[in-house]
């Protein structure tokens, strides 16, 4: 060796540790963006950072190691519908209505989640990225392994889409 420390096995698992307790709850923020349901979410984020952790070493080299976690983040979920097409049944809507909680911050943020089930993955991996994630047009195109101009076209498509769904428009969130 010429020098170089070699970090032990149990430097990288503590390293890779830190990493994924501080990461944990964005990831599940925006793969709940991505997915619109909290147990798909929490799988998502495991099951990315699992793959993350297998490949530590190449993930800790890389210029952004977040910007590559979220990309294995996008990458499984959009796997997760190739490898064998699942059709979820909602049941059909009660006579009842359903109880609500009362608070309206709550029925806009599944109004919201409806609406970006609505978009094509890529939108809706945009617009996460972009506004519930608060990245930069550069970062999300990094992200996204796109151009900046891709980013800003799947935004500006995503955004119309947005304003003429009719899950937010039945829930008055547009103007």
């Amino acid at each position: 060796m010429r020098g170089d420390r070699v970090e032990s096995r149990a430097e990288q698992e503590a390293e890779f540790g830190e990493f994924m307790v501080s990461r944990w709850g964005g990831l599940v923020r925006f793969a709940y963006g991505l997915t619109g349901d909290r147990g798909h979410a929490e799988d998502l984020a495991q099951t990315a950072l699992a793959k993350a952790f297998a490949s530590w070493p190449k993930v800790r080299r890389a210029q952004d190691p977040d910007a590559y976690v979220r990309r294995i983040l996008i990458n499984t979920n959009n796997h997760r519908f190739r490898k064998r097409r699942v059709v979820e049944h909602h049941g059909e809507a009660s006579a009842e209505p359903a109880v609500g909680d009362g608070t309206a911050a709550l029925d806009q943020r599944d109004a919201l989640v409806a609406a970006l089930m609505e978009l094509p993955p890529k939108q809706r991996a945009v617009v996460v990225l972009r506004y519930w994630d608060g990245l930069t047009e550069t970062q999300a195109a990094t992200v996204l392994g796109c151009s900046v101009g891709t980013v800003k076209s799947q935004a500006s498509r995503a955004l119309a889409k947005l304003r003429t769904s009719t899950q937010l428009q039945d829930r008055s969130l547009t103007s």
